[in-house]
């Protein structure tokens, strides 16, 4: 009962770890851009590593499209975010916003490295009674903003975000980090009708660009392409990268150059840095075997 009661305590910053992401993301940001990448991506193994051990702890997860998007997460809350762990409510923090929810093993990861909470709880990842559900939650986990998980959801209430600022005069910044199969859904096309019909030069939205959703790739599923020319006819700024240099992720994360919102297309591969996933389908939501496990770990040792 009382390990019950302490895996299911509310989650707090860890201090020491989050006055180590004061610091160290003070030196990221005055390194230069080759520094900062080679950094960034060191800590994008860190989260990976995580990513894997935290799937099997639970024995669920969406591995393949956790360590897609890692990359993306990392630079957003290490490298251009203004963010504060130890104080993740500041009215004038900026907001980040997973509308890919089913990924929350990576974000997790990522929210704990910066110090949001204790790096151990991760063991509970989606454990009886565990804040760490299998969705974020934002009443659970600090660093979450909003609850989510149906797909369609989190890109329009990033937009509320951004309006809320601008209507307030606030210079905040919202990010928010999407599946392309979740492009399939409606209500993120009447969000980007709307960002861009108020000019919403605060918000940047990020496809995670991986070419695969559950079962099947998703220009097989519903087509998306030309997907920077739909987001440009809507009125958005649009960046195409790659979505796995560091460097790239976070020039494309600077705010909007044309008083439009931004939206990024990062070319991704599911199952990133892990040879027996990449770009396969089955791994949308599968386990990896111990053996696998210890595997993976060996390549991202590397």
């Amino acid at each position: 009962m009382t390990a019950t009661l302490e895996a299911a305590a509310p989650l707090r910053a860890d201090g020491p770890a989050a006055d180590a992401y004061r610091r160290r993301n003070a030196r990221l940001r005055a390194a230069s851009p080759d520094e900062a990448a080679a950094e960034l991506a060191q800590i994008s193994t860190a989260v990976r590593r995580d990513i894997l051990t935290t799937i099997q702890a639970a024995g669920m997860g969406h591995v393949g499209g956790d360590l897609s998007v890692t990359d993306l997460l990392v630079t957003a809350l290490w490298g251009a975010l203004r963010v504060e762990p130890a104080d993740p409510g500041a009215p004038l923090r900026d907001r980040f916003v997973l509308s890919k929810g089913h990924c929350a093993a990576a974000l997790y990861s990522t929210l704990a490295s910066c110090g949001f909470f204790p790096r151990a709880r991760l063991t509970g990842f989606m454990a009886p009674l565990s804040p760490l559900n299998g969705h974020p939650a934002r009443l659970k986990v600090p660093g979450v903003e909003t609850n989510t998980g149906p797909l369609g959801h989190g890109f329009p209430v990033a937009t509320g975000c951004a309006l809320g600022a601008r209507i307030r005069g606030e210079d905040w910044r919202t990010l928010v980090v999407l599946g392309d199969g979740e492009m399939q859904e409606g209500s993120n096309w009447e969000a980007a009708m709307t960002a861009a019909h108020y000019g919403l030069s605060n918000l940047t939205a990020v496809v995670d660009r991986n070419r695969l959703q559950q079962g099947a790739r998703t220009e097989d599923t519903k087509t998306l392409e030309p997907l920077n020319e739909k987001w440009a006819s809507f009125g958005w700024e649009v960046r195409v990268i790659d979505g796995h240099d560091h460097r790239a992720i976070k020039e494309a994360y600077a705010p909007s150059t044309t008083g439009r919102p931004v939206a990024v297309i990062a070319n991704t591969v599911k199952g990133k840095g892990v040879s027996f996933m990449e770009d396969r389908v089955e791994w949308h939501h599968k386990v990896p075997t111990d053996k696998q496990v210890a595997l993976a770990l060996r390549e991202l040792s590397r």
